[in-house]
C-alpha cells in the first residue's frame, strides 16, 4: 500500500503539469481570441488524440512493468514540453495566436500531444491497484485516485489562471518542464514489485492489440455496456468542454476564473474521500447511472441564471460527482477482467469514451458560435427563451447546456432498462469474473499460469485437478 501511495503521488505531480499547461494554453488562447471555436478545437483535440492513442496506451501498459510505462510517458512528455518552449521563444505570439497560420497549431499540438501522453500513466495507474491493492479495497483506492485528482485539479485551475494572468505563457511553459522534471526524477526511486509481463499463448505481440482488447471486453458479459454507459458523461462532457471556460470567463476576470475552479474543484476531493471511506454500494453500475442522472439535472440548472453563486456551486456539486462515476467503472474492470488484460480494456475504455467528447465539442463549438450565440442575442431569442434562462451576456451558451443535461438525464434512464445493465450487474455481485462460457479468472491468466498475490501469475502443474472445494488455499483458485 505504501508504493501505492508513492506511485499515486508521482502520478498526480505528473497531472498537475500537463493539466496546468493544458489549462493555461486554453485561457490564453481565449483571452488573445475570444473565440469560442478555439477553445472548442483545443479541448476536441485534446479528447480525440487521447481517444486515437489510447489503445496503443493500453497494450503498452499490459506488455511492460508499470514502472518502466511511467518513465517513458515522463520523457516523452518532458520533451514535448522542451519543444514547445522553444517554438515559443523562436515565433512571436501574434504567429503563435494566429488560427489560420501553421505555428499555432504546430505549438499548441505539442503541448496536447505531451499531455496526452501522459494518460499513459493514468492506465497504468489503474491497473496498479489490481497490483499492489486487496480486492476488497478497489473502491478506496479508487476513491483516493478521485481525492488526488481533485487536489490536482484545484491546484491547477488557481495556478493556471494566475500564471497567465501575471506571468505570461512564457513562464507558465518554464514551469511545466521544472515539475515534469521533478516527476521524472522521482521515478528513478521507486521500486514496484512486479514479474516482467509475458503474454499468454496464443496472443499476438502486436503494437496496437485491438483484438486483444476487444476479447477481453467481450468475455464479460455486459462490460462493453458499462464503457458505453461511462460514455455518457463524456458525451455531454465534450459540451462543457468547449463551453464552460468562456462561460466563465464571461462573468470572471482570468485569475478570478481560476480561483473558482480550484475552489469548486474540492468537490473533487470531497467526492474521492467519500468513496474512499464508504466504497459504492453492493452495485457500482447502478451507483454510476443514478449519478450520471444528477450530474444531467445540475448541468441543465446551473446557469439557468447569470448568476455566478449559482454557477460556481453547480460546478463544485457536479464535481463531487465525477469521482463515482470514474471509480465505478474502474472497480468493475479490475474485478471483472484479468490483471494480465486490464492495460488493454482500460485503454479501449479510454479510447471509446475519450472519442464521444471531441465529436460534441467539434460540433457544438462552431453551432454555439455561428448560431446560439448570436440567435440569443437577438429579439427573438429572448422573447423564446427568456422565461427560462433570464437575461445576461452568456445566454447562447446557457441554452446549450440546459438542453445538454436534459439529454444525459434521458440517456442515463433508459440505460437502466437495457439488458446488459442487468448481466453485469449480476455477474459483478457473483464475483466470478466469468465469462459466457463460465471461464473464470483463473484460466483466463493463460495456459499454465495461477492468479497470484496483486494479480501475479505462476506456473502450475496441468496435471493435476484442481478442487475449487479443498480447504488448502495452495490449491484453490481464485
Amino acid at each position: 500500500m505504501r508504493t501505492f501511495v508513492q506511485v499515486l503521488v508521482n502520478t498526480a505531480i505528473a497531472n498537475i503539469t500537463t493539466s496546468f499547461l493544458w489549462f493555461a494554453l486554453t485561457f490564453w488562447v481565449y483571452l488573445e481570441t475570444r473565440s469560442v471555436l478555439a477553445t472548442g478545437i483545443i479541448g476536441g483535440a485534446y479528447m480525440l488524440l487521447i481517444a486515437f492513442f489510447a489503445m496503443l496506451f493500453g497494450t503498452i501498459v499490459d506488455r511492460h512493468r508499470k514502472l518502466q510505462v511511467m518513465v517513458f510517458s515522463s520523457l516523452v512528455t518532458l520533451g514535448s514540453f522542451v519543444i514547445a518552449g522553444v517554438l515559443y521563444l523562436v515565433q512571436p505570439e501574434s504567429a503563435l495566436l494566429d488560427l489560420g497560420g501553421p505555428w499555432f497549431w504546430a505549438f499548441s499540438g505539442i503541448i496536447l500531444f505531451g499531455s496526452v501522453v501522459e494518460h499513459m500513466r493514468n492506465i497504468a495507474l489503474s491497473t496498479t491497484v489490481t497490483l499492489l491493492v486487496p480486492e476488497e479495497r478497489h473502491a478506496n483506492a479508487n476513491g483516493m485516485v478521485g481525492t488526488v485528482q481533485g487536489v490536482a485539479f484545484i491546484v491547477t485551475s488557481v495556478f493556471s489562471g494566475l500564471a497567465i494572468g501575471l506571468l505570461g505563457m512564457g513562464w507558465t511553459l518554464v514551469i511545466a518542464i521544472t515539475l515534469t522534471l521533478v516527476a521524472l526524477v522521482h521515478l528513478f526511486f521507486l521500486r514496484v514489485p512486479e514479474e516482467r509481463p509475458i503474454p499468454a499463448e496464443g496472443e499476438r505481440m502486436s503494437t496496437i492489440d485491438f483484438r486483444g482488447s476487444v476479447a477481453a471486453v467481450r468475455r464479460a458479459p455486459g462490460l462493453f455496456a458499462l464503457i458505453l454507459f461511462s460514455t455518457l458523461n463524456n458525451l455531454i462532457g465534450g459540451v462543457y468542454m468547449a463551453l464552460m471556460d468562456p462561460y466563465g470567463l464571461t462573468i470572471f476576470s482570468v485569475e478570478v476564473w481560476g480561483i473558482v475552479l480550484g475552489v469548486t474543484a474540492t468537490g473533487f476531493i470531497i467526492g474521492g474521500l467519500v468513496i474512499a471511506k464508504f466504497g459504492l454500494g453492493k452495485n457500482p453500475i447502478r451507483t454510476m447511472l443514478l449519478v450520471v442522472i444528477g450530474m444531467g439535472l445540475l448541468g441543465s440548472f446551473f446557469t439557468i441564471r447569470e448568476w455566478w453563486p449559482l454557477y460556481a456551486l453547480g460546478i463544485w456539486a457536479y464535481m463531487t460527482l465525477i469521482p463515482v462515476v470514474e471509480a465505478s467503472e474502474q472497480t468493475v474492470i479490475q474485478k471483472v477482467v484479468p490483471f494480465q488484460r486490464q492495460g488493454r480494456v482500460f485503454g479501449f475504455a479510454a479510447a471509446v469514451e475519450s472519442a464521444a467528447a471531441p465529436v460534441t465539442a467539434f460540433l457544438i463549438a462552431p453551432i454555439a458560435q455561428f448560431w446560439i450565440i448570436p440567435y440569443m442575442e437577438s429579439e427573438g431569442g429572448q422573447a423564446t427563451w427568456g422565461w427560462v434562462l433570464g437575461d445576461g451576456d452568456a445566454r447562447g451558451i446557457a441554452l446549450v447546456f440546459f438542453f445538454a443535461g436534459l439529454i444525459m438525464v434521458a440517456l442515463a434512464i433508459l440505460a437502466f432498462r437495457t439488458r446488459s445493465y442487468r448481466l453485469l450487474s449480476a455477474e459483478y455481485q457473483g464475483g466470478r469474473g466469468a465469462n459466457d462460457e463460465g471461464e473464470t479468472d483463473a484460466s483466463r491468466a493463460g495456459p499454465g499460469d495461477e492468479p497470484g498475490p496483486a494479480g501475479e501469475t505462476r506456473p502450475v502443474d496441468q496435471t493435476a485437478a484442481v478442487d475449487d472445494s479443498t480447504d488448502d488455499p495452495a490449491q484453490r483458485t481464485r
